[in-house]
């Protein structure tokens, strides 16, 4: 015969089923337990109390919500000190067990700190791996000295590929986009500039070059991928076919230097030439190359460790 007293509900979910939700709302929290065992092995709520730092009411407060949340009363108090109640002395025995599991759980996931912050896997495209990188790594050396750092430089197609394979924990890009399933924020504003050889026909040109005069003329250009590539195109709607492909900015500029042909390249890669003259950069009219500079890493995994500290150095 069932039951109508608010019990007769036993048989479906069996009798002495515990209350329904997830264990945190069932199991005191850590700091209490902790606060348990100290009073059980120091015999006054007062000493415990200070032990861990916190106020006598706030050790009394917190005693009482764990023994509410039970349904025990826990310990017995009265001037001469604190004694744990038969109930208490049980619970006791229990909350060991789970701070010792949690010290053992403390000690992993700091070893799995350890191990990450070891090392720093980065990849950057080529203009930001040669001129801003190294000064970001040497300021990263100070604040982490034991974190070793391996780095990728490739073009922005290729730090996308790495960062998403698992490969590289932080990547720095230059396109005009950034990749699915990567977040990104920019870390710095940069321009295209037109270079030539100082002997070259435009750089005694009187007025500036129109973008699509530049956008139909055959150019030294890096090779497909590069982020350099992309904003151009992007910007001039189309490239004619290049004069030459390249894979680095370095060998770019040796090309222009040495009359091969124009080129469009980062302002950061050329304060030296320009300074010395061995090139030369050409006005341009009717077109924006300015782009934007990002780090980017796997969508929804904000970076950490050495990682967060070498993308905070980067918008310092």
């Amino acid at each position: 015969m069932s039951r109508d007293d608010g019990t007769g509900d036993q048989g479906v979910h069996g009798a002495g089923a515990a209350p329904a939700g997830g264990l945190s709302h069932r199991v005191p929290e850590l700091g209490a337990l902790e606060l348990l065992l100290a009073v059980a092995r120091l015999g006054s709520l007062g000493r415990a109390a200070r032990e861990l730092g916190i106020t006598q009411p706030a050790a009394s407060s917190r005693i009482r919500s764990m023994e509410r949340q039970l349904g025990v009363a826990l310990v017995d108090r009265s001037p001469r000190g604190s004694r744990l109640t038969d109930a208490g002395a049980l619970v006791t025995d229990w909350a060991r067990r789970v701070v010792e599991a949690a010290e053992v759980f403390d000690a992993g996931a700091q070893a799995l700190r350890d191990r990450r912050d070891s090392r720093l896997r980065v990849a950057a495209s080529m203009t930001i791996a040669e001129y801003l990188l190294p000064g970001w790594l040497i300021a990263l050396r100070g604040q982490r000295p034991d974190t070793a750092v391996s780095l990728l430089a490739g073009n922005s197609t290729v730090v996308a590929e790495r960062v998403l394979a698992g490969e590289a924990d932080l990547g720095f890009v230059e396109g005009v986009s950034v990749a699915a399933g990567l977040d990104s924020v920019v870390i710095a504003r940069d321009r295209l500039i037109v270079v030539t050889a100082p002997g070259h026909a435009w750089a005694r040109r009187r007025r500036a070059l129109d973008a699509g005069e530049l956008a139909a003329t055959p150019l030294i250009l890096r090779e497909e991928g590069s982020g350099t590539r992309q904003v151009l195109d992007a910007a001039l709607g189309g490239l004619a076919r290049p004069l030459i492909e390249l894979s680095s900015t370095t060998a770019v500029k040796a090309s222009v230097a040495s009359g091969a042909g124009p080129a469009v390249l980062s302002e950061l890669a050329l304060g030296e030439e320009l300074s010395a003259r061995r090139l030369v950069a050409i006005p341009v009219e009717g077109v924006g190359l300015s782009r934007e500079l990002r780090a980017v890493w796997p969508a929804g995994h904000r970076p950490a460790g050495p990682a967060r500290d070498l993308l905070a150095l980067t918008r310092s």
